[in-house]
């Protein structure tokens, strides 16, 4: 074989992969819009981006950070994201405006929420003698539950505007907060330890950081979604049981104004609280959601006049297909 005889050959042989090979399929692009700026309690997804498990799922994900500003449902219903990070008061409620919402995974098996109060307070129910600073989503979903529950009044109720000094100035009130958020704020300004209280602890029922997605997506891109809620909670497990670092970096670039120590701090009382890892999460895998749970929340709604039972068909609301096929176990 002389030497353009071989390198005629050579250069057939080099472009027998273009044709002899199917090409590479390029991944699917999928968008999450979250819920508020990225921090640890968006952890899991931004670990499953950072690690390549998205990627390994056949998926090219953008997660886009929601806020204060952003109805997170009219984004997704105007096809702006193909799910959001929901919550499973909203989603059920969602439905008598005729938005189809519809929860497929729980990343967080008890609702992050909680009641903060000074060192002092031992039980949760000595708060129904102290004021308490609640914010205007809270008005209209557990404080008629607390009401009814543990006799909390209206008359010790006080608007809360995301601001902890008025409750670090009377030190015979509480408020609200967020698990891994606003105790390291008090923390931190105060130099005390404050009482925390989950309201999940206290039988709160709602799932949090939920996959939602529309009927028409579900309908649409099954596959895609079985591929998004499976990476997720890989990426869950990951960040809870592995490294975090590489989500803490995407979160700091997409956040800026978080810190290591908030990361630091939130991912702990996460893994400690159980929160993710716990609960039917343990026995049937994360992200787990079941319709036992789900009807307690859809009860609870109903019972409290915060939903019309005739214009929600409870069992359109969720749908247990997806994470019962993930299966992936902490």
């Amino acid at each position: 074989m002389n030497r353009k005889t071989l390198a005629t050959w050579a250069s057939a042989l080099s472009m027998l992969p273009a044709f002899a090979a199917p090409s590479a399929h390029a991944a699917e692009k999928f968008t999450y819009l979250t819920n508020w700026y990225a921090e640890a309690e968006h952890g899991g997804y931004y670990q499953a981006l950072a690690t390549g498990l998205y990627k390994q799922a056949g998926l090219d994900v953008t997660i886009k950070m929601g806020g204060p500003q952003i109805n997170i449902m009219q984004v997704m219903m105007a096809g702006q994201a193909d799910c959001i990070m929901g919550y499973d008061v909203q989603t059920i409620q969602a439905w008598e405006q005729g938005i189809d919402a519809v929860t497929v995974a729980a990343a967080f098996q008890k609702d992050p929420v909680v009641l903060i109060a000074h060192p002092d307070v031992k039980q949760f129910q000595d708060l129904k003698s102290r004021t308490l600073f609640i914010g205007s989503a809270g008005m209209v979903t557990y404080w008629p539950w607390l009401k009814s529950k543990f006799g909390f009044s209206d008359r010790q109720m006080r608007p809360y505007n995301f601001n902890i000094q008025p409750f670090l100035a009377d030190p015979k009130s509480a408020q609200q907060g967020y698990l891994a958020s606003e105790p390291f704020s008090i923390e931190q300004q105060a130099h005390i330890k404050p009482s925390v209280f989950m309201l999940a602890d206290q039988g709160w029922p709602p799932y949090a950081m939920t996959i939602v997605c529309s009927s028409k997506t579900l309908q649409a891109r099954p596959q895609a979604v079985s591929a998004f809620v499976k990476a997720s909670m890989q990426g869950w497990k990951s960040y809870l049981t592995g490294d975090p670092s590489p989500a803490h970096a995407l979160i700091k670039k997409d956040n800026p104004a978080m810190t290591d120590a908030l990361l630091a701090y939130g991912i702990r009382t996460i893994r400690d609280s159980g929160s993710v890892l716990g609960g039917d999460a343990a026995r049937m895998g994360i992200g787990t959601i079941t319709e036992a749970r789900m009807k307690q929340t859809y009860d609870l709604l109903v019972a409290h006049r915060l939903l019309d039972p005739k214009k929600v068909d409870f069992k359109k609301t969720f749908t247990t297909r997806f994470v019962q096929d993930a299966k992936v176990m902490p």
